[in-house]
């Protein structure tokens, strides 16, 4: 590999690690703008918008390329994925109401009228779009659409409609009834061992006791999906409504 394109490696760029491997750093390193994925490289993008493949809208960890090439080398798919940073206003970032297998609380997208952040769309071809799909068991994914949620390019040109994957269970609330915010996985489970002496019983003090048990245990994770409903910890995303993809 020549000099420049070994400056492009995930390793290189910092954007290596995948939650799935290393729960505490949910959702992972994202991207400072658009690139290609393409295996280990992170290569310059020649254009924004993709047509014939599907624009998903990422939320969390499928907006670091760590994660994606984790889950793409699963199921030995090696075609790249071209991930592009927008702006995308009528989104908030939420926290799903279910422990995953893998060790995190993982994010899902609510309603926020009139909130804009920066967030990446990634286009995946079918196989692709199919492989995501089979990693979110939790999820609906949904068709997001103007005008109620816009989405600009950083050429300024908009998408119509994207995809996202809603959170079946529903999502955490604040305390007083409104989704949460996702701080990220550390701060999000001390704050959530802080508030529950039964969270702490089945998933212990800190967070590294917690990403233990829940990838030691999938029926201690299913527990801990029951226990945010039965402790009234959750509220609806707001998008439920949505028609599916």
């Amino acid at each position: 590999m020549d000099g420049l394109r070994e400056g492009l490696t995930l390793e290189a760029l910092g954007l290596a690690h995948a939650p799935r491997d290393h729960p505490l750093l949910y959702p992972g390193v994202w991207p400072t703008g658009s690139g290609l994925l393409d295996g280990d490289l992170l290569l310059p993008l020649d254009r924004l918008t993709h047509p014939g493949r599907t624009p998903v809208l990422a939320v969390g960890s499928n907006a670091s390329p760590g994660q994606l090439r984790h889950k793409m080398a699963e199921l030995g798919i090696v075609s790249p994925i071209p991930m592009v940073r927008t702006r995308v206003t009528g989104i908030g970032v939420g926290v799903s109401a279910h422990v995953s297998r893998v060790g995190y609380v993982s994010a899902s997208p609510v309603n926020a009228p009139g909130t804009a952040r920066e967030l990446f769309v990634i286009w995946l071809d079918g196989e692709q779009l199919a492989a995501v799909d089979a990693t979110e068991p939790n999820y609906d994914r949904v068709v997001l659409s103007e005008p109620a949620f816009r989405v600009e390019l950083e050429n300024g040109e908009t998408l119509p409609e994207v995809f996202s994957y809603v959170n079946r269970h529903g999502v955490l609330h604040n305390g007083a009834g409104a989704p949460r915010s996702h701080p990220g996985q550390r701060p999000l489970i001390t704050e959530l061992l802080a508030g529950s002496p039964e969270l702490r019983r089945l998933f212990g003090a800190s967070p590294e006791e917690f990403c233990a048990r829940a990838r030691a245990d999938p029926t201690r994770c299913e527990r801990g999906t029951r226990l945010f409903a039965e402790e009234k910890m959750v509220t609806d995303s707001g998008l439920e409504h949505l028609r599916c993809g």
